[in-house]
This record gives C-alpha cells, structure tokens and sequence, in this order.
C-alpha cells in the first residue's frame, strides 16, 4: 500500500497530476482544490488512496491525510464510487464537505452534481456520527458553531450597513443559515440582499 507519493510535478491539469519520482511518473487523479494548490507548485507530496480492481489500477491523491480520510469515508457509503466522491471534493472544500454532513445540510450535498436528495440523505445518514466524532466530537460541533455565528455577525453588520434594519437583517440571515449553515459570507449576504 503506498501513503503518499513526493516528487516533481512533470504535468497538471484539473483532473490529474503527474509526479515524477526516482524517475517514475505516477498518474494521479486529483480535486479541483488540490488542482488550484498544486498550480502554484513545481513539486507536491500527495498522500494517495490506491483503488485496484481487474481492469484498472487507479491512484487518487490529496494535500492532506484528513482529506484522503474523508474521502474514504465518502465511497464507504452505498451509491458513492471514487469519480463521485472525487466529484463532491471538488464542488467544496472538505471542511464544507464535513460541516454539510454534521449539521445535516441535505440541500447543498442535493445542490452537487450527480448527488440526487436520496443519495444526499444516505451520506448523513451513514457519516454524521463519524463526522462528529473522527474530527474531534463536541470541539468540531462548537467550530461549525463559531464560524457560523462570525459569518452571521459579519452579515449582518455588513446589511446593516447597507441601511437595512437590523432586527429584519437578523431574521433574514438566520432564515438562509437554517436551510445553508455552510454558505460564505459573500452568498449569504447577496441571498440576503435578494430577500430583503
């Protein structure tokens, strides 16, 4: 089993990396996160995820091991092949990926291309407890918590600054982080906008 790969990066495109090592070229598919990284690099370490079935020997490489964790976790669950999960990596960064299944958010997993509300479900169902408890139990809930509560402060502060009331700012802002917990600041004052 092979942990990680280290070597020069010889070709790169958003789907794969080529790392040469002792004069090897490793093929290695890779997220678009991993590809924005890697751009600004002439060398990586990447630790791999190796999948070996009859009619392929296919390599799968991530910047971290906490990512390669996860996506682990992601093609444990019935529906959900490598390219998926590949796909789902792609679309948020893990530490999204990880607050959507913690906090339960069907409609952004549902919002990913390919992951119908069915399939969508299926992933919380079968990672949320794994989720909570591998990334640290009580201490990830309380992250999610807190960088929700800045996002919402920064929101609010920034409509209020905009001229809209602030009591009408709050109950909007709480409205879209029941139904999106993981959104940006920038969406979730443009949503904002949009409903008030």
């Amino acid at each position: 089993m092979i942990d990680y790969i280290k070597g020069e990066i010889t070709e790169l495109t958003p789907t794969n990396v080529v790392l040469e090592t002792a004069g090897v070229g490793y093929f290695i598919h890779i997220t678009l996160p991993t590809f924005t990284i890697l751009g600004e690099q002439k060398s990586a370490k990447l630790f791999v995820f190796e999948s070996i079935r009859e009619d392929a020997h296919v390599l799968y490489g991530f910047l971290t091991q906490s990512e390669r964790q996860l996506f682990l976790l992601l093609i444990s669950v019935s529906g959900i092949g490598a390219n998926t999960a590949r796909v789902i990596m792609s679309s948020y960064t893990a530490l999204e990926i990880q607050e959507m299944i913690a906090s339960g958010n069907v409609v952004a997993l549902n919002a990913i291309k390919g992951i119908g509300i069915k399939t969508a479900q299926r992933i919380i169902v079968d990672l949320k407890d794994k989720i909570v408890k591998g990334v640290g139990g009580a201490d990830f809930a309380s992250t999610i918590s807190s960088a929700q509560s800045e996002h919402k402060e920064e929101a609010i502060s920034a409509l209020v600054m905009l001229g809209y009331n602030a009591a009408a700012s709050l109950k909007t802002v709480d409205r879209i982080l029941n139904e999106q917990p993981s959104l940006k600041v920038e969406q979730l004052i443009k949503l904002a906008l949009k409903m008030m």
